[in-house]
């Protein structure tokens, strides 16, 4: 188990106001009266919340109903999550106290306790993880002849092939790096793995405690599969015990006294004025060869180093000891996604393959379908192969003039890049956004967008100041002498590999009105537009903010009226504090709300006087749920129902580019209530309740009720559908 060495203090820094004139003012209600008087804190801390999600991943991988690999695979990723959090999240509470930064966050805590109970929950779940990993994980994978060795447990002949190994392709690529006054501190890597070495010369009648480090390449495997021709069973060693086994071979004539792996988190946030950037381009490239050098807000490291040793290290990376864990396992658990290499398919989720049954199967009839409908999608239950026949019937078909499309992560091999440069290349006017900031994917994008530069496609990075993030790509089409439309929006990016792993939605349309304000958006992306007006769509950060607050008061004014009220929105997160008091507000004049939130969830349900009204659910399971979809009962005489790319939280409200859509065909409307929220509401298995303490519990349920999951619904849906094709096809 990991021994925690007290917790990191260093905040993000707090979010820079809203002046940009573009953006609106926050939606406030004058009927909310000081929510201190209801209840001791009516929020929920940010960080804590996000640390309650990764717990909730972690409860996946201790879960026995999952499959073996899968459970290690949550594992994985729960180390993976807390990579991101500390580089980005804790890092930026650092700067905050190390700046001077008293301002408190949304729940009342200051930076500095911010940090402290951050460091007391992660510590938790880091023993927890490392618990998992040696007592459920090990002897289950041991069970089914998934072993993992030590030096200590090698046989002779297993010790023979690891110490060959280490010479043919270890030793050549180590290079060791001496620490003493001729040699200084080397610069470490962010997330790289490194090994330092207690050494002295044996000639010399005092122990000399000298120490080297081994930067451990990135290219070389962190898991060593031992004789790897063996298909009888899977036997594994982490690279670490391979390299401090054979560590004598690197120092010859040194007595070696003790080894031990480590590694540094480091500041991975961009720091970027974008007024001053002559080049956005150049200059985010220059920002990312820093990276790898950011200040250090973490380090892990194998327990029992020596004292000196960790002194020196904490020493020069300028930690004090709260910001380090030691670890009693192996380092970067991310490294075990590799065991799903292993080909046990009865260890694993049951192969499914989306199923492409849309009325846009045919590529070749695209834009026919949308002339008479919209079409919407559920990925990845339906084939994401849609939106990519889309952009690529617009590439080739010579009727079509012109293509826009936004780029915010996709695919190493894009096959919606291609169609962008192939559609250059016919000729047709081809406009991309392409948002340089995503986070962990600017070196991607970078790439991409100097590739659709070169095929003449027209690159642009949108608004100064605000990030992309809406999925919009708008096809103009010649047709009979009138140019028109056809729409593609969505809530998850344009990448076919992550869009069989996610919870998305795909809208397609031509609705003239639709179309127009997505053509708005683009020309206000590309050129000056600082007002534009939309008519259906809400775009941030122009009407958003205050459209969404003014249907959740809409709700309360009807429920005061006597009329039913009822919200329900499904999100990644919830943070805005304005959003949230309108919750409330809503709540306390008799709304029904069912919110779906995956992840931070900052609003507190269930306090009397407050949030009665309010049910907080969130799903965790094999695939990661990322759409948005929005109801609100009351307008006009129907409901409206929305989807796009928007969370509820400041930096989607205001500093980013989104989208949300409505949806207005009747048969669409009932699908995304009774089945992508109805289905949601329904889960028993995946799902959890937020309790008012901030807790999350599965939900109550009957004795004896089977359990039910949302997922695995529309799973066996889509494969209904398939088999009912199948079967109606002629023999």
């Amino acid at each position: 188990m990991p021994k925690r060495t007290r917790t990191p203090k260093r905040p993000r820094p707090s979010a820079p106001a809203d002046s940009d004139k573009v953006i609106e003012p926050v939606s406030q209600t004058a009927r909310v009266e000081p929510i201190a008087r209801l209840v001791k804190t009516a929020y929920f801390n940010r960080e804590l919340s996000w640390l309650a999600f990764n717990r909730r991943v972690l409860e996946q991988a201790q879960n026995s109903r999952q499959p073996l690999l899968e459970r290690v695979k949550f594992l994985a990723i729960v180390s993976s999550n807390l990579d991101e959090f500390f580089e980005i999240r804790v890092a930026g509470l650092i700067q905050q106290v190390e700046s001077g930064v008293t301002e408190n966050s949304v729940d009342g805590l200051p930076p500095r306790e911010q940090l402290r109970r951050i460091h007391s929950v992660v510590g938790s779940l880091v023993e927890d993880q490392y618990r998992c990993w040696h007592e459920l994980l090990l002897p289950a994978l041991a069970a089914e002849r998934i072993e993992f060795r030590t030096p200590r447990t090698l046989t002779a002949a297993e010790l023979s092939w690891v110490r060959t190994y280490f010479q043919e392709q270890v030793f050549p690529v180590l290079t060791p790096l001496a620490l003493d006054q001729s040699h200084p501190f080397p610069q470490l890597g962010n997330k790289t793995l490194n090994v330092v070495v207690s050494l002295d010369h044996p000639e010399t009648a005092e122990i000399d405690h000298m120490v080297a480090i081994l930067p451990v390449p990135r290219i070389l495997p962190r898991l060593v599969r031992l004789d790897p021709e063996n298909t009888s069973g899977a036997r594994f060693i982490f690279l670490t015990d391979v390299i401090k086994l054979c560590a004598g071979e690197i120092f010859p004539g040194y007595r070696i006294h003790g080894a031990w792996a480590f590694r540094v988190t480091r500041n991975s946030d961009l720091y970027i004025d974008e007024e001053e950037a002559e080049n956005l381009l150049k200059k985010i490239e220059e920002e990312l060869r820093n990276q790898r050098r950011g200040s250090a807000v973490r380090l892990e490291i194998e327990d029992g180093v020596e004292d000196p040793i960790f002194n020196t290290l904490c020493e020069h990376l300028d930690l004090s000891h709260e910001y380090v864990f030691r670890l009693t396992g192996p380092l970067n658990l991310l490294r075990l996604m590799s065991l799903a290499e292993i080909a046990r398919p009865d260890l694993k989720f049951a192969p499914f393959t989306p199923v492409n049954l849309s009325p846009l199967h045919q590529p070749e009839r695209i834009f026919e379908v949308l002339r008479a409908q919209d079409v919407l999608l559920h990925h990845p239950y339906d084939s994401f192969q849609p939106v990519v026949d889309f952009v690529e019937q617009a590439a080739r078909d010579p009727h079509v003039f012109a293509l826009k499309q936004t780029l915010y992560r996709t695919s190493g091999d894009s096959p919606i890049v291609r169609a962008l440069i192939s559609a250059s290349r016919n000729g047709k006017q081809v406009t991309a956004l392409v948002e340089l900031k995503a986070r962990f994917d600017e070196a991607n994008n970078i790439q991409w967008a100097r590739q659709l530069e070169e095929a003449g496609v027209h690159v642009v990075y949108g608004l100064v100041g605000h990030k992309t993030h809406c999925k919009c790509s708008l096809v103009v089409r010649q047709e009979g002498g009138v140019m028109r439309r056809y729409a593609h929006v969505g809530t998850g990016n344009y990448n076919p590999r992550t869009a069989r792993l996610y919870t998305d939605v795909s809208f397609f349309t031509s609705r003239t009105a639709i179309t127009t304000d997505i053509a708005n958006l683009f020309n206000a992306l590309t050129g000056f537009g600082r007002s534009p007006e939309f008519q259906q769509l809400l775009v941030a950060p122009f009407n958003l903010h205050r459209r969404i607050n003014e249907l959740i008061l809409g709700e309360a004014e009807a429920a005061e009226a006597g009329k039913p009220a009822r919200i329900i929105a499904q999100m990644n997160s919830l943070v805005d504090k304005a959003t949230i008091d309108n919750l409330y507000a809503a709540s306390r004049a008799g709304v029904s709300i069912d919110l779906i939130v995956r992840g931070v969830c900052c609003l507190v349900p269930g306090v009397k006087g407050l949030s009665e009204n309010i049910r907080v659910r969130s799903i965790v399971g094999r695939f990661l749920e990322h759409a948005r979809a929005f109801y609100f009962e009351n307008h006009a005489g129907e409901p409206l129902i929305y989807a796009g790319s928007s969370d509820w939280m400041p930096r989607n409200f205001f500093r980013r580019i989104e989208v949300v859509f409505p949806i207005e065909d009747p048969a669409l409307r009932r699908w995304v209530k009774e089945e992508l929220f109805g289905m949601a509401l329904q889960d028993t298995e995946q799902a959890r309740v937020l309790m008012s303490d901030g807790g999350y519990l599965p939900p109550a349920t009957a004795p004896g009720t089977p359990p039910f999951s949302a997922q695995a619904y529309f799973i066996a849906a889509a494969q209904q559908r398939a088999s009912a094709a199948a079967a109606a096809e002629p023999a």
